[in-house]
């Protein structure tokens, strides 16, 4: 049987993202076998393997909430929401009101063998089972965020869709900020949209202050530096669709950009909507539904993700430089 690095097995069952993985195996907070993990550990699916007191991969699903620790109150048998199944829009709860149990739920009785790493392996000799692939499209509204934690307090897009499997969101959308953002359990796909080197585009719908002029189309069409970043953004496509409204193509996401690149160009965001990712478009999608993203359009996106790297460029040096020496 193949063996694979745990940290990534942990982000393909929708436990957690590889680099909380990383951080609860130096935690000591996941077992193999009833043995502390190691860094870099690889195993087998016929292996046991405990997180946080919870047997991975044995009929059971993490639920929202589960990279914190906390796991739904009846996540384990909660249906899906309304059309999540076949395609249709499905309606969250309502805005604000975290999943029933989200923040407090039957794991947290066992915190205490879960800290002294005394839960036991589970019995059954089957095999761990990774979980159907899952790529939703969500329309996140205004106020809601796509961070765990919040300063505000305000809901999150988790929390929105209480969708039952285990979702990461692929490129966040600010709290001012609407439209369309990716959650999967797919944690390979998140690095490989997101990396810039890999080019895959993000479309928005902007509004300004200011009327859009031929000149501020240029500048950011161009590339405009950002002093409080030290950086100067990649070229990108614009296009006037109003007044003092533009369409903008990018192909990488740095924290607040296209705010960040009007207020260099001397205006204000107004309203920002991101409308496309790759081929996935937000469509007429209502605000705060999700839909799955399937069939045709879901083939087209992997054939789009085909030859794209989830590694950055320092990780990509890194494997090159070890090729190199190994066949030196």
């Amino acid at each position: 049987m193949m063996e694979e690095r745990l940290n990534k097995l942990l982000s393909a069952m929708g436990v957690c993202s590889r680099r909380e993985a990383d951080r609860l195996i130096e935690s000591g907070k996941v077992l193999v076998d009833g043995v502390p993990a190691k860094m870099g550990q690889k195993v087998r699916l016929d292996q046991t393997v405990v997180c946080r007191g919870k047997v991975v991969g044995r009929g059971e699903t993490a639920a929202p909430g589960a990279g914190s620790g906390k796991v739904a109150r009846g996540a384990g048998n909660r249906k899906v929401a309304q059309g999540a199944g076949n395609g249709k829009s499905a309606r969250g709860p309502e805005l604000g009101k975290p999943a029933q149990g989200a923040l407090r739920g039957k794991w947290d009785q066992g915190a205490e063998s879960v800290r002294d790493n005394t839960a036991a392996p589970a019995s059954s000799p089957r095999p761990m089972k990774k979980p159907r692939p899952v790529l939703l499209a969500v329309n996140k509204p205004k106020g809601v965020v796509c961070t765990a934690s919040d300063k505000d307090k305000a809901p999150n897009i988790v929390d929105m869709i209480q969708y039952p499997v285990r979702v990461y969101y692929v490129g966040r959308l600010d709290k001012d900020s609407e439209g369309l953002v990716l959650m999967t359990n797919q944690g390979d796909l998140v690095n490989k949209i997101m990396r810039s080197g890999n080019a895959h585009e993000k479309e928005y719908q902007v509004v300004v202050d200011r009327p859009v002029t031929a000149e501020f189309l240029a500048r950011m069409e161009k590339g405009v530096r950002l002093k409080e970043l030290d950086r100067t953004t990649l070229p990108c496509k614009v296009r006037k669709t109003g007044d003092k409204r533009f369409s903008i193509v990018l192909t990488q996401g740095l924290n607040r950009q296209i705010r960040r690149m009007c207020e260099a160009c001397g205006c204000h965001v107004r309203s920002l909507k991101r409308v496309r990712v790759m081929n996935i478009c937000l469509g007429d999608l209502k605000s705060g539904e999700y839909r799955q993203v399937e069939g045709a359009e879901y083939r087209e996106f992997m054939k789009l993700l085909e030859h794209s790297t989830s590694l950055s460029f320092r990780q990509q040096n890194a494997a090159r430089g070890r090729d190199q020496s190994d066949g030196e």
